[in-house]
């Protein structure tokens, strides 16, 4: 499969993909902004997202979204998911018949809860559609640190096309079938970084961090399951792998968010401020939706709800949550604590 790689979206890990994929393939990064256009191509960075990390020389940057897509063999969105469905309607018209679809994108569409790559399905449904998605934060990856993703798609042999492509010598690409718990593992954990950030703009110490990430972990597991995703997919890069490193990193955007939102901030105030997108922030009511939906019990993401609308501060939110009621863990009698059961013994029989 010879490819030419067209990443749509110039924010910090579209760039970031492109640079990747540019070790490999001729690769044309799609920009909105001339100003990073013209720096991509001049000068081989993006200082507007990040400044001081030098781009692949080989990549090339246009404004001219026909041009980029027209003459790729794959096309890789990076767009946040409120913008996805009308930048994806400008590309179908110009993609190549059967040109694979791979979204970066870590949310839900608000008013269908659909996933990204279920919009790419009723958009353009004759393409290959999947999902890169893992624990990557972009600038550790530019500045030469090794990192892991999975590249999510039903066609195992398009996917393995696709790990070739992005794949390098210090950026291991795995696949994976299961592209609904891949998404979902990429999307539930915003919701659940934003309460980790939360403790931290608290005061609170590493227990209390380890326990949100942990509980947190089986509330993603919970709904995952539920949706159609695979248990072992929660424990795995797409699952635990990046769930750990948006909640910890002081890179990650949702985690930075919560952190604020423990301060006493406003969502509002401290998003308005933000350059980028923190996914959690828009997901965090779809969350609670498809969670009454499927009859699951996401406590973390509730109370990451009301702090994120208002109805609630950080201390509140937290002091709710240490006064529910105590439970078994796992949860005995529940066929979905036995799913999470799953997840626990494939950790352990990886680790062997």
């Amino acid at each position: 499969m010879s490819n030419r790689v067209a990443v749509i979206g110039g924010g910090s890990w579209g760039t970031t993909v492109a640079h990747l994929a540019a070790h490999n393939e001729p690769t044309v990064l799609w920009c909105r902004d001339p100003k990073t256009t013209a720096a991509v191509n001049e000068h081989h960075a993006n200082p507007r997202y990040l400044d001081g990390f030098d781009l692949h020389p080989g990549l090339r940057a246009t404004t001219n979204l026909e041009r980029a897509v027209s003459e790729a063999e794959v096309v890789v969105m990076g767009v946040p998911s409120s913008v996805f469905r009308p930048v994806m309607v400008e590309v179908a018209p110009h993609l190549r018949p059967w040109v694979p679809v791979v979204s970066l994108t870590k949310g839900l569409e608000r008013g269908t809860r659909l996933r990204m790559t279920e919009v790419v399905n009723q958009v353009a449904p004759a393409h290959p559609a999947g999902a890169l998605t893992g624990p990557n934060l972009a600038k550790e990856i530019l500045a030469g640190h090794a990192a892991t993703s999975v590249i999510a798609m039903a066609d195992d042999t398009v996917a393995t096309a696709l790990q070739g492509v992005l794949t390098t010598d210090l950026f291991r690409v795995y696949t994976n079938d299961d592209v609904i718990g891949c998404e979902l593992g990429g999307t539930l954990k915003n919701v659940i970084a934003l309460a980790s950030g939360m403790v931290d703009g608290l005061g609170a110490g590493d227990n209390t961090r380890a326990a949100v990430i942990t509980r947190g972990l089986a509330e993603i597991g919970r709904l995952g399951t539920a949706m159609g995703g695979r248990a072992d997919t929660f424990a795995g890069l797409a699952g635990m792998g990046d769930l750990l490193a948006t909640c910890m990193s002081p890179q990650s955007r949702n985690r930075h968010v919560g952190e604020q939102l423990g301060r006493g901030r406003k969502a509002k105030e401290v998003v308005s401020e933000m350059d980028q997108v923190a996914e959690g922030v828009f997901t965090a009511g779809v969350v609670v939706e498809l969670a009454a939906e499927h009859s699951v019990e996401m406590p973390i993401s509730s109370e990451v709800y009301a702090v994120v609308k208002g109805t609630r501060t950080a201390a509140e939110a937290t002091m709710v949550l240490m006064g529910r009621q105590a439970r078994p863990e796992p949860e005995k009698g529940n066929s979905r604590g036995s799913r999470l059961r799953r997840v626990w013994q494939f950790v352990r029989r990886s680790s062997r």
